[in-house]
């Protein structure tokens, strides 16, 4: 079933700064998400930058839970034509190829996907710089480690963080072994905290569960166990007190402001748009209190440097 936010606010600002409510034609927007806006990481982003757009902009907004295949997104995008929807966020990399050839049937409609190939005018795929977020996540946990065994649990192995932690832990910890497994699915909390038991007999004592539904669910487990977690997606320092050492962010819900800002004065690029630490749309969370201070410096004075030169530590000369 079509879902319509409800909630409604008369603010004037946005991410980028104010806005003249006058000059903004963009009316209705909406949403399709693999899964669900109620998984605590990137469905609950992309449901709260949408919730942003809507209070910005003071438009109509739709979105459809469980989009994955091509005959489901169809439909819900002649529902979203038929309600007069001028801009559509795919919450993922799967919608990049739907949009490719929907978006042939709709040119009047503005199509936006995540870490895909957009080749319409009227398409834009957004990638986020996750490679170097990755980098900083692993730094934190070579730094912690006290085992030297540090794990990471993803769900694709396109994923540009699992090479980026990788580089990151072995830059500030070369005594480190890293342990990759992979779910295969974003969501699939069971067996995430499976690969968890199997990470556990490694002797690992620093996990990042870089996933969606089952981040939160392996977090909790490690706190239980008595070990630490590098967060993803949000900031996830509120799950466990010292266990979450630092989460790597990625500020979806900023994201989508931004968007929405550059469609409705006609700059949104068409194409592939990559995006991070530059643009402010990606960052690093709240420390842990089992972070050293100094280290914390280090890490700040290294993405100071990545900010201006785009050079993450490993690659300065």
């Amino acid at each position: 079933m079509l879902k319509r936010l409800l909630i409604f606010f008369s603010l004037t600002s946005i991410l980028l700064g104010c806005t003249n409510t006058e000059k903004i034609k963009l009316k209705t927007i909406g949403l399709l998400v693999p899964e669900t806006v109620s998984d605590q990481v990137w469905g609950t982003k992309g449901y709260k930058g949408m919730l942003k757009i809507q209070s910005a902009f003071n438009a109509d907004v739709y979105y459809r839970e469980g989009m994955t295949t091509k005959t489901v997104v169809a439909e819900a995008v002649k529902e979203f034509d038929q309600k007069g929807v001028q801009l559509i966020f795919g919450h993922g990399k799967e919608y990049a190829d739907f949009f490719n050839e929907i978006g042939l049937v709709y040119p009047h409609i503005h199509f936006v996907s995540f870490n895909g190939e957009a080749r319409l005018k009227n398409t834009t795929s957004l990638t986020f710089d996750s490679h170097a977020m990755g980098f900083f996540g692993g730094m934190t946990a070579g730094h912690a480690t006290k085992t030297n065994q540090v794990g990471m649990i993803a769900a694709k192995r396109w994923q540009p963080e699992v090479e980026g932690f990788i580089d990151g832990v072995a830059f500030e910890n070369a005594s480190a072994t890293v342990y990759v497994v992979y779910t295969g699915d974003w969501d699939d909390c069971q067996k995430a905290l499976e690969l968890l038991d199997t990470l556990n007999q490694y002797n690992v004592d620093v996990v990042y569960p870089a996933g969606d539904g089952y981040t939160v669910p392996v977090i909790e487990q490690l706190k239980a166990n008595g070990l630490y977690a590098i967060g993803y997606v949000s900031d996830q320092s509120d799950l466990g007190g010292a266990t979450v050492l630092t989460s790597t962010v990625q500020d979806v819900d900023k994201l989508y402001g931004i968007v929405a800002e550059k469609y409705s004065r006609g700059t949104l690029q068409s194409g592939n748009v990559h995006v991070g630490f530059q643009e402010g749309v990606l960052s690093i969370g709240k420390y842990s209190s089992n972070v050293k201070e100094n280290f914390i410096e280090k890490v700040d004075h290294y993405l100071e440097e990545y900010i201006k030169a785009g050079k993450l530590p490993n690659a300065i000369n």
